[in-house]
């Protein structure tokens, strides 16, 4: 994809294919049958989606920063270099009738469920006509399958084993997933959820994904054991993928979904990859000092969309065809803020940032009736 210099890690800028870690790509699932054959199943069509749907993220990450860099909004909180973590999991969900809970550095899920790229740049705007009305940039739509997150990390666990209890009282064929940070695996709202979700025997999967860092701390200073061995302390099954290939994390989360549909119980994979960037756009400088050069330098080759063009090019799909879909792709993300920014004079009135109290649809059954039932039928 095209490179830019003013709002790329430096490690992407120059960024060109390591035909090791090309080689490793095509080779992370090869041990694994069961998914080496969701990944022979996939249509060129298929793998183009995955491709449109990374550029999309990535791509709505530069326009976010962007808009700090001239003044339009003051800090994003950016997931460069993990975007194959979100796009593999959630293509691997049925969007009509599955729900997700992402945390605010998995937008990709955002418009992979369905809402407008416009609606995304209008939750950081604060704009009356945003998801929110203007309230919070942790944004959602329940009707689009997606549970609008909070900046608490970990509860996320809690609340889609809650909407799994639902779909598994209902008898529904439904899976809800949720991604959970190594820091946020910390937290005793992680715990409970987990276990609760083990003991119930939902349907509902845990995405750990391990980008080494929580907020400023790494992994080795914030926690002792191995996030590997997550699943079996919760008596539920569990995968361990490559969270910079989104082939491997897409194989895995299929599988998992599959397993929850067919009444399974729930599920927890491990993704590991790494934030190449600060908590948010105002702590880069801070990030860069809390790991060795070195480190970002070897993730950095690692870039999950350099990666997966260039193992598409492998497969024999031609260069011209990847850059015909990234010049739709940044077409449509420059319209969609364009008309994102058209909305900015529509300020929120001051009574609609008020507490209104709790209406019938806000108490735990009306929430439970807009989870289901499935969109779509």
């Amino acid at each position: 994809m095209k490179r830019y210099p003013a709002f790329d890690p430096p490690e992407y800028v120059d960024w060109a294919p390591d035909p090791g870690l090309v080689r490793q790509f095509a080779a992370a699932f090869e041990g694994d049958p069961e998914r080496a054959a969701v990944v022979a199943a996939m249509s060129l069509e298929d793998l183009l989606s995955l491709h449109r749907d990374l550029l999309r993220t990535r791509l709505h990450d530069i326009a976010l920063k962007r808009w700090v860099r001239t003044g339009v909004i003051s800090k994003a909180w950016l997931g460069t270099g993990e975007e194959a973590v979100t796009v593999g999991t959630v293509r691997a969900l049925d969007p009509r009738r599955d729900v997700v809970s992402p945390m605010i550095r998995n937008a990709g899920a955002l418009h992979m469920m369905g809402m407008p790229l416009a609606d995304m740049f209008r939750g950081y705007l604060a704009t009356a006509d945003s998801p929110s009305r203007g309230r919070d940039l942790h944004i959602g739509d329940l009707s689009s399958g997606i549970i609008q997150p909070i900046s608490h990390m970990g509860t996320s666990v809690t609340i889609v084993t809650g909407a799994a209890l639902a779909f598994r009282n209902r008898g529904e064929r439904r899976v809800a997933l949720t991604w959970v940070g190594d820091g946020a695996t910390r937290t005793a709202a992680c715990h409970e959820g987990m276990n609760l979700a083990a003991v119930q025997d939902l349907p509902v999967i845990f995405v750990i994904q391990n980008n080494q860092v929580a907020l400023g701390t790494r992994l080795e200073e914030h926690g002792a054991g191995d996030l590997h061995a997550w699943p079996e302390i919760y008596g539920i099954e569990g995968w361990v993928c490559d969270g910079n290939n989104v082939l491997d994390v897409y194989a895995a989360t299929r599988l998992a979904a599959e397993r929850c549909r067919d009444g399974g119980g729930p599920a927890a994979i491990v993704a590991e990859t790494f934030r190449m960037g600060g908590h948010a756009t105002h702590d880069e400088r801070e990030a860069r000092d809390t790991f060795p050069p070195e480190l970002f330098a070897a993730w950095g080759r690692r870039d999950p969309i350099g990666l997966f063009e260039a193992h598409l090019e492998e497969r024999g799909v031609e260069r011209s065809r990847l850059e015909e879909v990234e010049s739709d792709v940044t077409e449509e993300m420059e319209s969609a803020a364009a008309r994102a920014l058209a909305s900015r004079d529509r300020i929120p009135a001051p009574e609609q940032a008020l507490y209104q109290g709790v209406s019938e649809g806000d108490t735990l059954v009306g929430i439970s009736e807009r989870l289901g039932p499935a969109r779509g039928g």
